[in-house]
């Protein structure tokens, strides 16, 4: 059985997101025990109402919930008893296999990494995220956002964790192929931390398959795409626009007069799946990645439909044992790159990765 430990308070709507969605979960999944942290009372109403599997949960109470708008450093110094802080510990000891929240992502970064700490060689997690692609296989991008800045090592550490994430979750496709996002794909196209991150890469022992563009995001070409925090954020949240855009444009095209809202009679089954394929819900569930424990970050705004589905991603990543496999992969990664560098160099790396 997968145990996952769930902060029922988080989010913008906290219990009536998240037992809902708790409870779809468990009814899709039946290897699965959650333990649901937050306060104890209101929790187990909340339960008794959705008609939740008791035998398949634990209630954890937690005194204090983060606030959505709360600054990272004080939840992680003043809310030790928060249910964000409670689920973690969860994770760290060893009672659950992944945790998942809607809450604060500020805080629920840094109370993780105070907690779970980074896997060996790596400096920074990351915030990562599955997208579609136009040949039916999931991308996996990162970073979403966590690091603005990054040195050509950290750019190099996304890369492996994400392939080696990558390969736990689809074994059968081989190894990852990985691609550096960029303004082009020549090898001397964008700033020069990127560059001497793609050297970086094309001396590791990955699937490195070069420079990509922002058009090869949905084009099944590559499995990861690695980029900073700050480029992935206004990628993602480009996405998300661009989406929503196109949404309402369609149904603003359909609604304009009696001949196309016929047309959109005939083109409903079409429709429909154009809408289930690009719904944001299913694809709700950034992992924290570099992490010596699986936490998941759900969007504070979705509704129980998608947290549903950040237990899902939270589930699959326990299941798969991807963190063993993922700091297996680690070391050995890393070892071949350091073993390519000068004497000098190798050792102001390992300062770096500590």
């Amino acid at each position: 059985m997968i145990t996952l430990a769930v902060d029922a308070m988080g989010g913008d709507a906290g219990l009536s997101v998240t037992v809902p969605g708790a409870v779809a979960f468990l009814n899709r999944q039946s290897n699965v025990n959650l333990i649901m942290v937050g306060d104890e009372v209101p929790l187990k109403a909340a339960l008794a109402a959705a008609h939740a599997p008791m035998d398949r949960i634990t209630v954890q109470h937690a005194a204090q919930v983060v606030e959505m708008d709360e600054a990272p450093q004080l939840a992680l110094k003043n809310k030790k008893d928060s249910s964000m802080r409670i689920a973690i510990n969860q994770v760290k000891e060893g009672l659950a296999q992944a945790a998942v929240s809607a809450g604060n992502t500020g805080a629920l970064m840094a109370t993780a990494r105070f907690v779970l700490k980074t896997i060996p060689g790596i400096e920074r997690p990351a915030i990562a995220k599955f997208l579609p692609s136009s040949s039916g296989h999931m991308t996996l991008m990162l970073d979403l956002g966590a690091n603005v800045d990054c040195t050509e090592e950290q750019l190099m550490q996304f890369a492996v964790i994400g392939s080696e994430l990558y390969q736990a979750l689809y074994p059968a496709g081989g190894r990852a192929r990985v691609g550096l996002l960029n303004v082009g794909t020549e090898d001397i196209k964008g700033t020069e931390t990127v560059k001497r991150a793609f050297e970086l890469l094309k001396a590791g022992n990955l699937n490195f398959v070069g420079n990509v563009e922002g058009n090869a995001v949905f084009s099944g070409k590559v499995d990861v795409i690695v980029a900073d925090g700050f480029v992935g954020n206004i990628v993602l949240k480009t996405i998300e626009g661009a989406v929503k855009f196109m949404g309402g444009a369609i149904k603003q095209e359909f609604q304009a007069n009696m001949f196309t809202k016929a047309a959109a009679l005939v083109s409903m089954p079409a429709l429909k799946g154009f809408k289930n394929k690009f719904d944001p819900r299913r694809f709700n569930g950034a992992i924290f990645l570099g992490l010596r424990g699986v936490v998941v970050k759900s969007h504070g705004g979705t509704d129980a439909a998608g947290f549903a589905f950040a237990l899902e991603e939270a589930y699959h990543e326990a299941h798969a044992d991807s963190l063993t496999k993922i700091e297996q992969g680690v070391a050995a990664q890393l070892a071949v790159i350091m073993e390519k560098k000068p004497e000098n160099e190798q050792a102001a790396m390992a300062d770096n990765i500590g």
